[in-house]
């Protein structure tokens, strides 16, 4: 099947998306909320309902707002359940806005969307589904719909990535759940595919009960359904998406490791049809992560909020991205192919976002007024160029090789570079044209984000000239600030980079120790010109504050994931105008 083909019968799945119009005066439905349960006297006793994943509330805008749930009907029950959605903006449900009946989407797992629209801007409600037949009740849910131009003076975003059910407990989500945000922009790998036992799993993953359901790699559909309801049981997780609004896009995890268009590193012919395993892995996101696209293949759209921040949310992963480029492709006896791999790399026609999104793009950050243009991206978009002689040897690290000789190798390397940059950086006369090229001839670290794909960075830098421009981004599971600079050196914006939830970031290959971390910190923002601070060892979230002002984005992170605390340090603060 082409590509083509695959993204029309993306765009023919229908959800049962069900459509309620708020209105002042409402009343509520009568229910079994007032007692209808049978018991000794003949009447029915049901077992086994609920609705165990919780509630949650998704792409909030100034007047609508997606809320959701998932029924398990009782063990007893025919027939299609009979739900009832009530939304109030009082927590007791007084002052009621809406309550109807709602569709249960059998075909798609038993999930309930419900887009209500006529509410009224920068407003929170309050929501819970209920079961005529069976008086099951679910939590109430809290939701916000977004200021419009002049309601707010400040917009506060949770930035969040990266959740591995088997590397730990689910801290980050809890801190973010009892935070002050208005809503969490969610950047992927919202579950990982990997099997029991698999990426993730560390010295709690057993004690903590965090083994992955089901225990295989997750391919087909059913795969996917139990993979999202284990993560969705976590008590965190759901207390997040009850308290606050999500805006969420996928990364590779949600479908396979690295993936691109066309495929994924970690599919593998044994593994069946890889266009099959992707349609089934994007249906079951929009079931568990409903988005307002027309398009379920497009999953990139905007948000307008407070006149202040036009939030860009984008698809670098799956939509239009070419695969990745590989050093190793471009390794011979004599080192790297440098002629062959630069006419590659700088190729005009390499895409992440493909054309569509692209124009799409371009139309978005020319035509916005809001003073911060925002783009929720998958990947890194900062360059992180480190010295080419540092690359392979990282390279060889990360994947797995960090024996103690590799190490020493990299720590005698990383000393003399730093010496060398110090020196050019204090203008040093008697620095020799070899030494400065040894810490000027550099090349991109990671081809898996932007930086396999400079040409089309610059077009979307170009595109956004003059306007103030953040990129938000998550994956590598390490912290990162640094300015966006174009292929001439001029500012273009800067990136606020967010650690992960639980996944492991570089002390899964450098080790906690201390002083190694810091090191490795300090020399990567000395040797990367762009990066200005990384925490590479650390889970946590980023809260971003807009205002007319000024942008300002705080890391947080928690101190462990192997024991339930939801205290959080703010480890660094950077705030640009």
């Amino acid at each position: 099947m082409d590509r083509e083909k695959v993204l029309n019968k993306l765009s023919r799945r229908h959800f049962i998306r069900n459509s309620v119009i708020a209105a002042s005066g409402a009343v509520l439905l009568p229910s079994a909320l007032t007692s209808c349960k049978k018991d000794k006297d003949g009447n029915e006793v049901f077992e086994g309902q609920g609705f165990n994943e919780g509630v949650a509330s998704f792409d909030p805008s100034q007047d609508r707002v997606i809320l959701w749930t998932r029924y398990t009907p009782a063990a007893q029950e025919t027939g299609k359940p009979t739900i009832i959605l009530d939304v109030a903006r009082d927590k007791d449900f007084k002052n009621v806005v809406a309550s109807q009946s709602v569709e249960v989407d059998s075909n798609s797992d038993n999930t309930v969307h419900v887009d209500v629209s006529k509410l009224t801007s920068n407003t929170k409600y309050y929501y819970r589904f209920r079961s005529e037949k069976t008086q099951a009740v679910s939590v109430t849910g809290e939701t916000k719909t977004l200021p419009a131009a002049g309601e707010a003076a400040q917009v506060k975003m949770a930035v969040v990535s990266c959740a591995n059910f088997q590397a730990g407990l689910f801290n980050v989500y809890g801190a973010v759940a009892e935070s002050d945000a208005d809503f969490v922009v969610h950047l992927g790998d919202y579950i990982y595919e990997y099997q029991a036992g698999g990426y993730g799993t560390n010295a709690d993953t057993a004690t903590l009960k965090r083994e992955h359901k089901p225990a295989g790699e997750i391919i087909k559909l059913d795969d996917y359904r139990q993979r999202y309801r284990q993560y969705r049981s976590d008590e965190q997780l759901q207390k997040a998406h009850q308290l606050k609004p999500f805006i969420c896009v996928w990364d590779d995890h949600e479908v396979a490791n690295d993936a691109y268009k066309d495929g994924a590193e970690n599919h593998q012919p044994n593994e069946g049809d890889y266009t099959t395993r992707k349609l089934s892995a994007i249906q079951v996101w929009h079931e568990y992560l409903p988005a307002r696209v027309q398009d379920n293949a497009k999953i990139y759209r905007n948000f307008e909020i407070a006149g202040l921040v036009n939030l860009v949310m984008l698809d670098t992963r799956i939509i239009g991205r070419d695969k990745q480029l590989s050093y190793n492709d471009y390794l011979t006896p004599s080192g790297l192919n440098t002629t062959k791999f630069l006419a590659d790399w700088q190729n005009p026609q390499r895409t992440i976002l493909g054309t569509e999104q692209r124009n799409w793009l371009s139309t978005q950050l020319g035509s916005s007024t809001a003073k911060w243009q925002v783009l929720g991206n998958q990947v890194l978009m900062g360059k992180m160029f480190m010295p080419a002689e540092l690359l392979l040897l990282v390279a060889q690290i990360a994947g797995g090789n960090a024996d103690p000789q590799l190490l020493t190798q990299y720590n005698t390397l990383v000393t003399q570079l730093v010496t060398i940059k110090a020196r050019l950086l204090q203008n040093d006369p008697t620095l020799t044209p070899t030494e400065k090229a040894r810490v000027q001839t550099v090349l991109p670290y990671n081809l898996d984000a932007w930086d396999g794909y400079p040409a089309e960075r610059e077009m979307v830098y170009a595109a956004a000239n003059g306007k103030k421009l953040i990129s938000l981004a998550g994956d590598t599971h390490n912290a990162w600030y640094a300015d966006l600079s174009t292929s001439n050196g001029q500012k273009a914006g800067v990136e606020f980079a967010t650690a992960s939830v639980t996944s492991p970031g570089f002390e899964a290959i450098f080790g906690s120790n201390p002083q190694t971390v810091a090191g490795f910190e300090q020399a990567n923002a000395l040797l990367i010109d762009d990066l200005q601070y990384m925490d590479a060892t650390r889970r946590g979230y980023i809260m971003a504050t807009f205002s007319a002002s000024e942008a300002k984005s705080e890391w947080r992170y928690v101190n462990t994931i192997a024991s339930k605390n939801t205290a959080t340090v703010t480890s660094k603060t950077v705030t640009v105008s």
